[in-house]
């Protein structure tokens, strides 16, 4: 954590990557809704069960985080930015949460590392740092959390 005070704050720090300036409030507002999104998800689990298909999951959360005021966004198209040109080519990522935290849902027996690069591959390609990979088809939720960050501050 590089910084100084801002206008107006003594205790207003932020970090400063290719000209971004990232305040601290905007990090801890971030980590805020990770942890409603964890919370929401370990609820969706604990209520529906594994096994259901990777879209029933993605409903139910969509609505949980919504009922507690977080705006989410639902196969959210994602195009590959060529040069200045955007070129739709069908990537849509599961779930944008509060418009900066990519969700990527899965109902799988095991994660492998191509959901993993998947995941990676989403937030590069749409300038996101943090998301989660979401594999509801455990015995218990906290063993099918990955969270993943990305050296891109937006």
């Amino acid at each position: 954590l590089r910084g100084a005070s801002a206008p107006g704050s003594a205790l207003a720090f932020w970090i400063t990557t290719k000209d971004t300036k990232i305040t601290k409030e905007v990090i801890v507002h971030r980590e805020l809704v990770a942890k409603e999104l964890v919370d929401s998800a370990l609820k969706v689990h604990s209520t529906l069960g594994p096994g259901l298909l990777e879209s029933a999951y993605e409903a139910c959360l969509a609505y949980e985080l919504g009922a507690r005021g977080i705006s989410v966004s639902r196969q959210k198209l994602l195009p590959i930015r060529y040069g200045r040109v955007e070129i739709d080519v069908g990537y849509r990522i599961d779930l944008l949460v509060d418009d900066q935290i990519i969700v990527e849902l899965k109902s799988v027996s095991a994660l492998l590392p191509v959901h993993e690069a998947q995941l990676l591959s989403y937030l590069k390609l749409g300038n996101y740092h943090l998301g989660f990979l979401l594999n509801f088809n455990v015995g218990r939720m906290k063993e099918g959390i990955r969270r993943m960050l990305t050296g891109y501050w937006p």
